[in-house]
């Protein structure tokens, strides 16, 4: 027999240990991701008092899947117009966060005696936050519909974002020992560019694709095709120079707009569960005692810097960019803890040599202790936002509660022309993108088989042709579908400034796509400079007389907007952006113990003690819209609320009422078979089935019927009892007796 691998031990070893923590902790009522982090350090390197696992090579290759399912989850759960939604507050708090931790981290490194570029890594290391530590919370303590943590998600992909092009300035300082703005500009484009192509690419592709197929799909089929989804956009990211993580998230938030997002969700969770346990048992077993106490007091000096500035940064990013006192309290304190892309950054410093070896355990211990951290600075928003709105003076109430957000332009001939310039340079920006995006994989690709297979110039002109075509829809579109045509029509009306502006973007457009046009024509071609200005010129003259069999682009655009907006189209209807602030539709769904059970509507207490309206129930396939007051309410009923936030926060709560006992033990029946003989002197000889009562009197049910050797299996109720008849009946001990029965079936 053979060796089996040092895996199957080392996996053994850390899921029964993190099986039994986590069950200890759950009976603490701690988070699990806490319990998780003890196990590894039960089964690390460094306690030298139990099993430590062999294959470490193995274990951190499933660790790194661990972390590419939980940043899948999250984009399932959290997309990019979610994050459009709240863009600027995000960014303005991320932007806040980065800059104070960076030089918070840098003072404090220089105050302890270290170097200067050790306390530029440290600087970078304490300004991103961990997506996964703060997702796993949210999901032990079931905040995943709070208000606040729609903001902090969307923060923490800004977040991630912002460490990939921190990675890129370090690795630039630590070859060059100077700073590169050139090359930092081209790696914001680069990332821009690409998450724009992946997500217009993926809307477009992946829900078709899913529609097409959804006849075919089972819980089978769409587990394995979402997972090789997934780990497709995680090979694309690599190739691309960015995280794996990061891929993970992009494609889960493309499925997060697919009607089968929740289905999806659903069929991930347990992988997410394993994988994810395995990364979070990783991170425990970095934890290095000794190194705890050698460096005690640097790390309590971090530790505590850390859980001041961090969270204190956020809060004052979160007032300043128009959220409220109390999302601001309870989203900045979710900030209190580094991560993943911190010992990334780290391992940056260590490759290229410019940091100490000493600052990486360093950065974990402090890691370590922030996640323990992390769920108890959680639960502390709400009490602390409480115990502040009481004290904090009313005129300052009003200041903070930021009801009146944004930038307003007095004058409604400059709100409509800002709009509309920003517009025109946002459409040319994503047309550039696409058509870049298409372009070179056409030059790439398509023009050198074409070239190959046809010889001679006609292979370059047929390439050119095909490339062209190709691009047809989206070059006609950059230079001359103009959007907001009534706006446009005003402007133009206006006076005169409006109209030059309105004209030299326009032109702008026409420009750049005939820029594009000779390009593509001079790099397939290769003639004179002088001839593709002459092909490019027609071709772009050629395309503005195209406009009415431009139909395949507006088929491409309607496609791509159906897919995106179809998830939306579910509901019932969408709540209105300026009521947004005050009511949002949830789906709560009914528990199997829950006090609603087999209800009517009429007879709830949703109106008078939540304050809230039921607009939808969803049944299985089916769905129920405006139910009335007689409607009852069953077990998994997915009810679709309209109200408060916090209405909806407290009628959850009562309403997903889950047991804490995931497996429960049947108490024991007396119900058994019993069988029963037909003599002749029984009185139910002659006596139908249906008359006999057997069924109303005794609460029995006969099974079977044996008679002459052959059976009468579930007999219909006109059968009749004949002599010599044997009778197998269901029912408990109690009513065998009160018929004279005391035969079991197998006795």
């Amino acid at each position: 027999m053979s060796n089996l691998p040092a895996l199957f031990s080392d996996l053994a070893l850390i899921l029964v240990t993190a099986g039994l923590t986590t069950v200890i902790f759950k009976w603490l009522k701690q988070p699990l991701v806490l319990g998780y982090i003890i196990a590894g350090f039960l089964i690390g390197p460094y306690f030298t008092y139990f099993p430590v696992i062999i294959d470490h090579a193995s274990v951190e290759t499933w660790s790194e899947i661990g972390m590419v399912f939980l940043l899948f989850a999250i984009g399932l759960e959290f997309s990019f117009k979610k994050l459009k939604k709240v863009g600027g507050t995000v960014g303005i708090t991320a932007l806040t966060e980065l800059v104070t931790m960076f030089v918070v981290g840098f003072v404090i490194g220089r105050l302890i005696g270290w170097t200067k570029m050790d306390c530029i890594f440290l600087g970078a290391m304490l300004s991103i936050s961990s997506t996964t530590i703060i997702a796993k919370a949210f999901e032990d303590m079931k905040l995943g519909r709070k208000k606040f943590v729609e903001g902090v998600i969307g923060e923490l992909v800004v977040e991630d974002l912002e460490a990939v092009l921190l990675m890129v300035i370090l690795s630039t300082l630590s070859l060059s020992k100077s700073f590169d703005g050139q090359e930092l500009l081209l790696n914001v484009v680069k990332l821009v560019f690409f998450l724009l192509i992946w997500f217009i690419g993926g809307i477009f592709i992946v829900p078709s694709v899913l529609k097409s197929t959804r006849k075919f799909m089972s819980e089978e089929t769409l587990t394995v095709f979402s997972v090789g989804l997934c780990f497709l956009m995680v090979v694309l990211a690599n190739i691309a120079g960015f995280s794996s993580a990061l891929g993970a998230f992009v494609m889960g938030s493309i499925l997060a707009e697919t009607i089968e997002a929740d289905y999806i969700h659903k069929l991930i969770t347990p992988i997410k569960n394993l994988f994810g346990a395995i990364f979070f048992v990783s991170v425990g077993m970095m934890v290095n005692p000794q190194i705890l106490i050698d460096y005690w007091w640097q790390i309590l000096v971090i530790t505590v810097v850390l859980l001041f500035f961090k969270p204190a940064s956020n809060i004052i990013g979160r007032l300043v960019s128009g959220e409220d006192l109390k999302n601001s309290i309870q989203g900045g304190l979710c900030f209190c803890q580094i991560g993943e892309f911190s010992f990334i950054i780290a391992t940056v410093g260590i490759t290229y040599g410019v940091i100490d070896g000493f600052l990486y355990p360093i950065i974990i211990s402090v890691s370590i202790i922030t996640t323990f951290i992390t769920p108890y600075s959680i639960k502390l928003g709400e009490p602390l936002y409480n115990r502040l709105n009481k004290r904090i003076p009313h005129t300052w109430k009003e200041k903070l509660s930021n009801k009146e957000t944004g930038i307003k332009v007095k004058g409604g001939k400059k709100v409509e022309m800002r709009s509309f310039v920003m517009k025109q340079f946002k459409q040319l920006f994503i047309y550039l993108s696409i058509i870049i995006a298409l372009g070179l994989i056409c030059v790439n690709f398509i023009n050198p088989y074409i070239v190959k297979m046809v010889h001679g110039g006609w292979g370059k002109m047929l390439s050119l042709f095909i490339v062209l075509l190709i691009l047809s829809p989206f070059l006609w579109a950059m230079a001359f579908r103009h959007s907001l045509p009534n706006i446009k029509h005003k402007l133009l009306l206006a006076d005169k400034f409006n109209k030059n502006v309105v004209y030299i973007l326009f032109s702008i457009r026409y420009f750049v796509e005939f820029l594009l046009v000779l390009y593509l024509v001079r790099r397939i071609l290769g003639i004179n400079f002088f001839l593709c200005f002459i092909i490019a010129l027609a071709f772009s003259l050629l395309l503005a007389f195209m406009t009415p069999v431009m139909r395949v682009y507006k088929r491409i655009e309607h496609r791509f907007l159906d897919n995106l907006n179809k998830r939306q189209t579910q509901q019932s209807f969408v709540v209105p952006e300026v009521l947004q602030d005050n009511f949002r539709l949830e789906k709560i769904a009914v528990g199997v113990d829950c006090k609603y059970v087999g209800m009517k509507l009429g007879e709830t207490d949703f109106r008078d003690s939540f304050n809230l309206s039921v607009v939808s129930v969803e049944r299985g396939e089916k769905v129920f819209d405006l139910p009335n007051r007689d409607f009852v309410l069953y077990p998994y009923d997915k009810v679709t609320f309209v109200g408060r936030e916090e209405q909806l926060g407290k009628l959850r709560s009562v309403m997903e009422t889950d047991s804490e006992m995931f497996i429960h033990e049947r108490v024991d029946s007396d119900v058994d078979i019993y069988k029963m003989e037909i003599r002749a002197d029984h009185p139910l000889v002659g006596i139908a089935l249906l008359d006999s009562g057997i069924s109303l009197n005794y609460n029995a049910m006969v099974i079977a019927i044996e008679r002459d050797g052959a059976f009468i299996l579930n007999p219909s109720p006109r059968v009749q009892f004949a002599e010599g008849d044997l009778v197998w009946f269901v029912s408990s001990k109690a009513a065998a007796e009160k018929m004279g029965i005391i035969t079991k079936s197998g006795e």
